[in-house]
């Protein structure tokens, strides 16, 4: 039996992978279980893990340059809406989204999918002028080469954007975490979206879209020395998570420390519908290209990257 590596993040969906209680059939899985930050910087600059977790952005960017290490597997183990993501100054007259055209925004990545979601939200459906911003990352995580018209530069070392937003020097902050001065309430800080969950079901109903944040990747000379690998993985994961939604029903024990999860859940699959995480290629293409889309518009690639270039041709029937 051939022997891979695999490296994801825990969570309720790929719990049963990680422990092999569901195996992927025909193969041993050494799995390791990190960070996403953590796991994103191994896979970019050492590509050591035979398969692993990867950022959505980087993906779509590295396919698009042609130097693309992976070959996607359309398993998204992190999706998130990010409305609640983007923390403005309140004392700049920051009040709505079109509030944002030509301020200074501090990123921790720009190529990072939260703030590839959120852009592309910003532009497309709530119609913003992006074109002047001034965005300020905390360090990329690969160099990337953006056309001369977008204003994106790293920010000094020993500067940090918690700093910057909490002293005034810019003016929002778009990240998955909260900065420290919201935290604290030690300065002028609020989110853009005080409630952001009616937004967000608003957009999803609009869109359709349950933003995808990180597919499933396998090293490409590992894919192509094991034809059958996307679909087992697939099928691995697809599996793990119908287990993690059906333990969200059970209420004999709760299997999750919410006293209405199981109500909770019942009323987001009606929302969402009834299937509240979809994986699958085609279930999932309109969405994948509105981010391949995003990408181009942002910089990060020269063309519109073509979905089916992201992901194993095996998978194009999920």
């Amino acid at each position: 039996m051939t022997r891979l590596t695999l490296a994801c993040h825990r969570s309720d969906r790929t719990q049963a992978v990680l422990d092999g209680r569901i195996p992927i059939e025909g193969f041993g899985i050494e799995a390791t279980a990190d960070e996403p930050e953590v796991l994103f910087r191994i896979a970019m600059r050492e590509a050591r893990h035979d398969i692993t977790e990867l950022s959505m952005a980087s993906h779509i960017l590295s396919v698009g340059r042609g130097d693309s290490r992976y070959i996607g597997v359309p398993v998204f183990p992190s999706r998130a809406f990010r409305h609640s993501a983007v923390y403005v100054r309140t004392d700049r007259g920051i009040v709505g989204p079109g509030d944002l055209a030509g301020r200074v925004i501090g990123v921790p990545e720009y190529q990072q999918t939260a703030a590839l979601w959120v852009r592309g939200m910003l532009r497309e459906h709530y119609g913003v002028e992006l074109s002047g911003i001034a965005w300020r990352s905390s360090g990329e995580r690969t160099k990337l080469d953006l056309p001369p018209g977008i204003d994106m530069q790293e920010i000094a070392a020993g500067e940090t954007l918690d700093a910057m937003l909490a002293e005034g020097r810019i003016d929002a902050i778009i990240g998955p975490r909260p900065p420290a001065c919201f935290v604290n309430g030690t300065a002028p800080v609020a989110r853009l979206w005080p409630d952001s969950r009616p937004e967000e079901e608003a957009y999803f109903r609009a869109s359709g879209f349950f933003p995808i944040m990180h597919c499933m990747a396998i090293r490409r000379d590992v894919a192509a020395a094991n034809p059958g690998l996307a679909c087992a993985l697939f099928a691995a994961f697809n599996g793990a998570k119908a287990q993690a939604l059906a333990d969200l029903a059970l209420v004999n024990v709760l299997r999750v420390s919410l006293p209405w999860i199981a109500a909770e859940a019942a009323a987001q699959t009606a929302l969402m519908g009834g299937d509240p995480w979809p994986y699958g290629f085609g279930r999932n293409r309109d969405e994948l290209a509105a981010m391949c889309r995003y990408a181009e518009a942002d910089g990060l690639t020269s063309r519109v990257v073509a979905v089916e270039e992201l992901f194993d041709a095996t998978t194009h029937g999920t």
